[in-house]
């Protein structure tokens, strides 16, 4: 997902930068880095955004609507930081 959306981004924005890592085979190894770092970062965003918003599994099984609202809210926020830190630069 992340590799996708930053291969776009390089396309469009950068081109150069897209041409050159392309024609020297480096592409697809950058792109799979960066993916993997994106998701680990967003793993670690969502859970500290857990710990200092009290969303826990006590919330979970006593108000699960609560719960998955709170995860909704909490995994948009994270996406849009690994976007603006990571994937659009």
């Amino acid at each position: 997902k992340w590799g996708r959306m930053h291969r776009e981004y390089l396309k469009e924005h950068k081109p150069i930068q897209y041409n050159c890592l392309l024609l020297s085979g480096k592409l697809w190894t950058y792109l799979a880095d960066l993916n993997e770092q994106a998701q680990d970062r967003l793993d670690r965003i969502i859970e500290q955004m857990k710990i200092a918003e009290g969303i826990t599994e006590a919330l979970k099984a006593s108000d699960p609507m609560a719960w998955v609202g709170a995860m909704n809210n909490i995994r948009v926020r994270a996406e849009e930081i690994i976007r603006e830190e990571l994937i659009f630069v």
